[in-house]
């Protein structure tokens, strides 16, 4: 496995070791010993599963008490996936990294606790796939608006169209009135 700090040195992009013949391929898609090597010494608790169809964005969700690390990958399509820091006392609050994760590629994006995540499907739908660190806690769950111009996220929204939003994320505050983490 390679594992390459992004511009934000917290957030690590994944590329696995794939085994292809023609019968298929097999890979390891989570390895403590090899990923706490690498830094990421993290405990998961929780799977979760998403399905999304091309022009979806879902994020930027974050939790403030019980604050998520996420090790996302897409197992069917592909995405543009968003990690941005909101962790006030780090150099790179209010940055964001984005990645394009596929299927093909089966790189995973290592998203520390203290971030809000998000991602766009550009496939005709896509399957993501991530692990916590916390469990799911809805009364700690806040989203801060995808298209805020202080973050300045540089989303690939297909020409002409609007991102197909939940009523939450249409809903999102901006970073300046969000609740952080210290």
């Amino acid at each position: 496995m390679k594992f390459s700090p992004t511009r934000i040195p917290d957030v690590i992009l994944i590329e696995p070791d794939v085994f292809e013949d023609e019968r298929g391929f097999f890979m390891e898609t989570y390895h403590e010993e090899k990923y706490r090597a690498a830094g990421i010494k993290a405990s998961f608790v929780q799977d979760n599963h998403s399905r999304s169809i091309r022009g979806t964005l879902r994020g930027l969700h974050y939790q403030i008490t019980h604050s998520q690390g996420k090790l996302v990958r897409v197992v069917v399509g592909e995405v543009y996936d968003v990690a941005v820091d909101l962790r006030r006392s780090s150099p790179t609050f209010g940055k964001w990294i984005g990645s394009k994760l596929t299927a093909q590629s089966k790189n995973q994006l290592w998203i520390p606790p203290g971030f809000a995540h998000g991602f766009y499907v550009l496939s005709d739908w896509a399957e993501v796939l991530y692990k916590a660190t916390d469990i799911y806690t809805p009364q700690a769950e806040r989203t801060v608006l995808w298209n805020d111009p202080e973050i300045g996220i540089e989303w690939p929204v297909i020409p002409g169209t609007h991102p197909i939003l939940s009523k939450k994320d249409a809903a999102a505050r901006p970073l300046k009135e969000a609740d952080v983490y210290d």
